[in-house]
């Protein structure tokens, strides 16, 4: 009896789990296209590169398709059995919700474990094609990755906006370049129209451009003589130099080291190595400070006599008046390089904390949403034994509150762990540390029959409470 209950749940379970899943796989995957759009249209991508940019975008979204599927094919599974009152005619016959839910339980497990498996292998693999996919998309065809409205500085020094572009991404209006290739002068374009293409060698972008005005500063910086030069023109051409675009063999090796792209040993070596870099880094920056300030570590009468303790008298001075403003000079001097050093040193601190933090996200990550399929399984069944609501009506729209709930949970957690407001550790188990309770208030709800939403249920609790407030009649008797 025990093992064709068992069949009978993994049955009503597997079915359901298979279609959200790839309903919700396929909704991420739109969203991720639909994110990507116009760096993909007009590119003359053929249908294998299609292929291949959706395959390894599906891949890197699973685990967070994993827990969305499981949520609403639970709530879906024990929602249907309470409907046609099967989970009632077992709990009658003495079997109790977690037995019930136990081959569940154990095939969650095997989901958690899957969700690793990709998490830790598949998914840095996948993400390192994806980006590199999508870089050789992207520089493909500059010329048509200039959007309407928006600064263009995908070539260097150079800074182009086109204020409209016509269906065919050739034909642009209100053209406006800076020429920064000399940061000393201002060279400016504009146009009120033209035509851009990608010349027969792909080196080159050629802007042929109509009814415009150049604007050209010639000279040295700082010398009076400098010479401002405006020249209206009907046509002219500009090339910009493309040829650094074209993809080369080893690219990917840019982004292998990137905290997406690694597993679980690949991030150990690497938060190890970066945490010695950050010593090194914060001893150079100590040593540094001891060069500039060295009586810190010597003088021993600072260390009894605070700074805004001693009081200055000029007639203690040891230094002549003729040299207290070649002194002055000298301090001042000093001081704008011990800012200058500390300005520096914080910089570089603060990145190489922010890469560490990065890393150590990216390690937790793998390990918060494999669980996180469990803690949502453990927050779906309960709520579908609850509900007694199958189909994908009230089932959908509940699982969708706690989805968003446990996304945007995550969201803030590791936005206050990259901001160093919590640890990565806190940061990245945020929405599971919430949700745990959740889901064990819930279970124990479902297990003794809660009647949690029951609508007759809140019904009686609102008369018991009405009456224990009674209306107070009022005398209209006349005295």
């Amino acid at each position: 009896m025990i093992k064709k209950l068992d069949k009978l749940i993994l049955k009503s379970f597997i079915g359901p789990f298979i279609v959200t899943f790839f309903i919700a796989l396929f909704v991420l995957i739109m969203q991720t296209l639909w994110k990507y759009i116009d760096d993909l249209v007009g590119k003359g991508l053929d249908f294998f590169t299609i292929i291949q940019f959706v395959w390894y975008a599906s891949a890197t979204l699973l685990t967070l398709a994993m827990p969305i599927a499981i949520l609403i094919s639970s709530i879906m599974t024990f929602g249907n059995l309470g409907e046609s009152f099967e989970l009632v005619a077992i709990k009658s016959s003495g079997i109790s919700l977690l037995r019930f839910m136990r081959p569940l339980m154990w095939f969650t497990v095997l989901l958690c474990f899957t969700t690793f498996i990709f998490a830790n292998y598949v998914i840095p693999y996948s993400q390192l094609k994806f980006v590199t996919l999508y870089k050789d998309i992207l520089l493909k065809k500059p010329s048509l990755d200039l959007k309407q409205g928006q600064f263009y500085t995908g070539i260097e020094k150079y800074a182009i906006r086109v204020g409209k572009k016509n269906i065919d991404g050739k034909q642009i209006e209100k053209v406006l370049i800076y020429d920064q290739t000399n940061t000393l002068q201002e060279n400016t374009i504009v146009a009120q129209n033209g035509k851009m293409e990608i010349t027969s060698d792909n080196n080159y972008l050629a802007f042929n451009l109509k009814n415009g005005t150049r604007y050209q500063e010639k000279g040295n910086y700082g010398d009076s003589s400098t010479e401002y030069i405006k020249l209206e023109f009907e046509t002219f051409k500009k090339l910009f130099d493309v040829s650094i675009f074209k993809q080369k063999k080893g690219e990917e090796d840019q982004f292998k080291n990137n905290s997406r792209m690694l597993s679980v040993r690949q991030l150990n070596k690497s938060i190890d190595s970066i945490a010695k870099v950050n010593d090194s880094v914060s001893r150079n920056f100590e040593k540094s400070l001891a060069t500039s300030l060295p009586y810190l570590a010597k003088d021993s009468f600072l260390k009894y006599n605070p700074v805004g303790s001693i009081k200055y008298n000029k007639k203690d001075s040891i230094f002549a008046d003729s040299a207290t403003a070649i002194l002055f000079d000298r301090a001042i001097a000093k001081a704008n390089e011990l800012k200058n050093t500390l300005t520096f040193g914080a910089v570089d601190l603060k990145q190489k904390k922010e890469e560490l933090i990065s890393h150590k996200i990216e390690w937790q990550r793998k390990f918060s949403f494999s669980l996180a399929c469990m803690v949502l399984f453990f927050i779906g069944a309960p709520l579908g034994s609850i509900i007694r609501k199958g189909g994908m009506g009230m089932p959908l729209v509940v699982a969708i509150i706690f989805f968003l709930a446990f996304h945007l949970l995550n969201m803030f957690g590791e936005k206050f762990a990259r901001n160093d407001s919590f640890s990565p550790f806190a940061g990245m188990w945020f929405a599971v540390i919430l949700l745990t309770p959740v889901g064990i208030f819930l279970t124990y709800k479902a297990t003794n029959d809660s009647q949690l939403f029951n609508k007759e249920f809140y019904t009686r609790l609102y008369k018991k409470v009405k009456q224990l407030f009674p209306k107070k009649k009022i005398d209209t008797s006349i005295v």
